[in-house]
C-alpha cells in the first residue's frame, strides 16, 4: 500500500466515532460511554483488518466486540465495514497491546481472541509474543472469572510455544488444542472465520491451529 493511501486511512479513522486512538478516559467505561448497550465485552487482539471483530459482532448482537491493533491503516478495513453496516456492538481501539491495562479495568472483559499475531520467531523476542507469560499476566487482570482466551495461528513454532507456556503458567487450563481447524471433524463455525492473511496462507498449504485457554483467578 502506498504511503498516500496509508495516510488517507489514518485520516479517515480520525473521524469515525467507533474508533478510539490512545483514549485517556475510557478505562472501566466501555459499556457506559462507548457502546449503546451494557453487554459482555470480547477483544480481538492484533486484529489487523478486524475480520473476527466484525464477524463475531454480526453473529452475537448480545455481546460487544473491540478490535485492538496499533496499525491504523489495517484497522480502517474493519472500521469501514462497521460504519457501512451500522454495526452497533463493534468498535476498534488503536493502542500498543502491552498497554492494555491502561484502557481496561479489572474484570471488564469476558473473552479474548488472538488471531494470527506476529510470531516473533527470534528467541530474543519471545516475551513480545502475545501468548507469552508476560501477556497472560495482563489478560488475567482484565478478564472476568472463567473468561476465555482463544488463540489462532498458522505458525507451528508459535503454537508449540503457546501450548508449552500455557502448561507452565500457574492456574492456566487448556480447554481445546486443535492442530487443524479445517479437519473434517472440526465443525465449530467460529474457527472457520478467515482473516486476510489466513486465506493467503491456506492457499500455500499451511494449517491453522487453535488453542483455547481459561485462566483461574486467585
Amino acid at each position: 500500500m502506498s504511503k498516500k493511501n496509508k495516510l488517507a486511512r489514518f485520516a479517515a479513522i480520525e473521524d469515525m466515532d467507533h474508533v478510539l486512538q490512545f483514549p485517556k478516559t475510557i478505562k472501566g467505561k466501555w459499556n457506559s460511554e462507548f457502546f449503546e448497550k451494557d453487554q459482555p465485552i470480547t477483544l480481538e487482539l492484533a486484529c489487523g483488518g478486524g475480520e473476527y471483530t466484525v464477524a463475531l459482532a454480526e453473529r452475537f448482537p448480545e455481546r460487544n466486540f473491540i478490535g485492538v491493533d496499533i496499525k491504523g491503516n489495517r484497522l480502517f478495513k474493519g472500521a469501514k465495514i462497521v460504519e457501512e453496516k451500522s454495526i452497533k456492538n463493534a468498535g476498534f481501539l488503536r493502542i500498543h497491546i502491552e498497554h492494555l491495562l491502561e484502557y481496561f479495568e479489572e474484570d471488564e472483559v469476558s473473552e479474548i481472541w488472538i488471531t494470527f499475531p506476529d510470531p516473533r520467531p527470534r528467541p530474543a523476542k519471545a516475551k513480545q509474543r502475545l501468548t507469552s507469560s508476560r501477556y497472560l499476566d495482563i489478560y488475567k487482570v482484565v478478564l472476568k472469572k472463567d473468561g476465555l482466551i482463544n488463540f489462532k495461528t498458522d505458525d507451528p513454532p508459535l503454537f508449540e510455544f503457546s501450548v508449552e507456556t500455557a502448561k507452565e503458567y500457574e492456574g492456566c487450563k487448556i480447554l481445546q488444542e486443535i492442530y487443524d481447524v479445517y479437519a473434517p471433524e472440526i465443525t465449530d463455525e467460529l474457527l472457520h472465520i478467515k482473516t486476510h492473511y489466513e486465506r493467503m496462507h491456506l492457499k500455500n498449504g499451511l494449517k491453522s491451529h487453535f488453542l483455547q485457554l481459561r485462566l483461574e483467578q486467585f
